[in-house]
């Protein structure tokens, strides 16, 4: 599988992982504050920048009843309608220019999130370098299909959605010109826990969809995030906040600064660690090879004398022959004196 190119970077399994801050509605509502965040997802060595890009008008109605009111008591934005909610966490489309600005001026990659086509045509007229699919808008074929008509990379997450549905969008978006796609698995609850993010799915999909792959990460912590690594992501998605308590529509399940970098670090570390398939001492463990256990002779020996457990020892360094031979040797004669401390070899015995 070949490599895809965003921005001039490449992402695939020969490649450092892609890490991605989610701003969202984590601006709270403040150009100052976004400006901020895009200030600080740099200083934590992160790749890329997304956004959001829609009105409340774009994604429901202006109720607050029956559906349109969020009742479930266990919600983040439970007694919000959702009109309310979109309202809230809305990244104004004036913003875009400046917070892209900024983030192409601190060597990162701005992107976005488009949830009908006049985002679309909105991102495209400010050159977006790739799109991103919502979990929430992965079966919306024809969102899918304007998208991937761009001809740009396209990332979907996989939130709720069956291997059939998925089958659909990902057949909908090549049919409409989608040369370069990745799949990210996520869990659609926010935050997600561990135990119910299934990332085995992730080296599944790379084999079902013969495409590239990764997370978009809703659990607190890095843990699932390099762990996905492992079984092959790609690219990590994870939302991005100043500090959890100021607030903000995904504040609660979004990393903090710190947290960010450690996420970078670990995950290329994680990346690093899978090498290939090895055995025997790599090039930087043949300096190693010293100290393993040898035999050795641990009395003064006289010419013909007899090599005994009291006399001869498996001790480090391993300048000696190796241990495995011991019961051969012992029983055996000296052809010449030997010091205490000197590494047995077969050209001492008669």
């Amino acid at each position: 599988m070949k490599s895809i190119q965003i921005a001039g970077r490449n992402i695939g399994k020969t490649h450092p992982p892609f890490i991605i801050a989610e701003m969202s509605g984590n601006h709270n509502q403040s150009l100052e504050r976004a400006l901020e965040i895009v200030d600080a997802t740099a200083k934590t060595g992160a790749h890329a920048l997304k956004l959001q890009t829609y009105t409340p008008d774009t994604m429901t109605l202006d109720l607050n009843e029956r559906e349109f009111h969020i009742s479930d008591s266990k919600s983040l934005w439970a007694g919000k309608s959702l009109y309310k909610l979109y309202d809230e966490a809305q990244t104004p489309w004036e913003w875009h220019k400046p917070i892209f600005e900024r983030a192409r001026e601190l060597g990162m990659i701005p992107f976005s999130s488009p949830f009908d086509d006049t985002a679309v045509d909105f991102l495209e007229s400010l050159e977006v370098p790739c799109y991103k699919i919502a979990s929430s808008e992965n079966t919306d074929l024809p969102l899918i299909r304007r998208v991937a008509a761009t001809g740009k990379p396209l990332i979907i997450s996989t939130g709720m959605a069956t291997a059939a549905e998925l089958d659909e969008s990902v057949c909908a978006a090549r049919e409409a010109g989608c040369k370069e796609l990745i799949l990210l698995k996520c869990t659609s609850t926010y935050p997600a826990t561990a135990e119910n993010t299934n990332i085995l799915t992730i080296p599944h999909m790379r084999e079902l969809f013969g495409c590239e792959v990764g997370l978009s990460d809703h659990t607190m912590g890095v843990g699932v995030s390099v762990a996905s690594v492992a079984l092959g992501a790609s690219v990590i998605e994870k939302h991005f906040t100043l500090d959890r308590n100021d607030g903000g529509v995904d504040s609660a399940f979004s990393m903090e600064p710190l947290e960010m970098g450690q996420l970078v670090v670990e995950t290329e570390r994680a990346w690093q660690g899978l090498g290939q398939v090895s055995y025997g001492p790599t090039k930087a463990e043949m300096n190693s090879l010293k100290y393993r256990r040898s035999l050795y002779v641990v009395q003064d020996l006289k010419k013909g004398d007899v090599l005994t457990v009291e006399n001869l020892r498996a001790i480090r360094p391993g300048l000696g022959l190796p241990t495995k031979y011991l019961e051969v040797v012992l029983g055996k004669t000296v052809q010449q004196d030997i010091k205490r401390g000197t590494a047995l070899g077969w050209e001492l015995l008669g």
